[in-house]
Parts: C-alpha cells; sequence; structure tokens
C-alpha cells in the first residue's frame, strides 16, 4: 500500500497498513466518563450518551453527529428538567441521563440547580456549547 503525507510518499506492507488502520481507529473512538454518564465520540463520527456503568441499550442515546446533541442543548429552555428534555421525543430515563450529561459535560455552558427534580440551568454564554472542543482538554478514561 502506498500512502502520501505532506508529499511524501511511504509504501507500507499489508500488516502495517493493517496497524495503522487500528490506531487511527482507537484514536477516533474514545469515550469521557463522568460521575453519571459518558460520553463517546465514535469512528463514525456518531456520539453516544451513556449511563455509566450501564451495558444495555436502553442506558443510552446515540446521536448522529455530536452537532446533533449542541442542537438540543440550543432548544432546552434556560433552566431545564428531564421534562424538558422529553419534549424533544425522548422517554425515560434517557431524559434524566442527558440532563446530568449536559450539567457533567464542560462543553456544555450549565450546572445543576437542583436534584428533585433534577434541575439545569444555563450560564451566559453566547458562543454556545462546544463539546467536541470541550473533549480536547478531558483526559480519556481508558
Amino acid at each position: 500500500m502506498r500512502l502520501a503525507v505532506d508529499g511524501e510518499s511511504h509504501v507500507l506492507t499489508h500488516d502495517t497498513a493493517a496497524e495503522l488502520r487500528d490506531q487511527l481507529a482507537a484514536a477516533l473512538t474514545r469515550t469521557h466518563e463522568f460521575v453519571h454518564t459518558t460520553g463517546t465520540h465514535r469512528e463514525d463520527g456518531s456520539y453516544v450518551v451513556a449511563r455509566r456503568g450501564a451495558d444495555s441499550a436502553g442506558h443510552s442515546k446515540v446521536f448522529e453527529r455530536v452537532e446533533a446533541l449542541e442542537r438540543l442543548y440550543d432548544r432546552l429552555p434556560d433552566s431545564f428538567t428531564a421534562e424538558d428534555v422529553g419534549r424533544t421525543g425522548l422517554t425515560g430515563g434517557r431524559r434524566h441521563m442527558l440532563v446530568w450529561h449536559f450539567a457533567e459535560h464542560p462543553g456544555f455552558d450549565c450546572e445543576l440547580v437542583s436534584r428533585q427534580p433534577l434541575t439545569v440551568e444555563k450560564h451566559d454564554d453566547a458562543t454556545g456549547p462546544d463539546v467536541a472542543e470541550a473533549h480536547l482538554a478531558v483526559p480519556t478514561a481508558d
């Protein structure tokens, strides 16, 4: 296999190319753990919010792109609960999981203000969320 990088051409064996592919896939797929939730950037560009420690699909929500999660956040009121998140079509525990994720993730400028009911308030940040950028500063869980 021939690979061009910065104008230089490199010839790779099949094994070396496969190893490089695996390393790139690992670099593109990263999970960040918070107290209650995790956020995973997948190789295909999707973003998965999951309840930390859960092992079933019922405790996760897959977004086609991280921007879809950011748009959801933008549509929520300045102070929101799981009920508000539910108005977007999400049901059950996923609503609470997303409220926790918004509160925990450094890319969303908001904070948890109440546990009963679970309530998050946005701060006055005109720039909006940037989950992709915030993940650059969050250590990876191995």
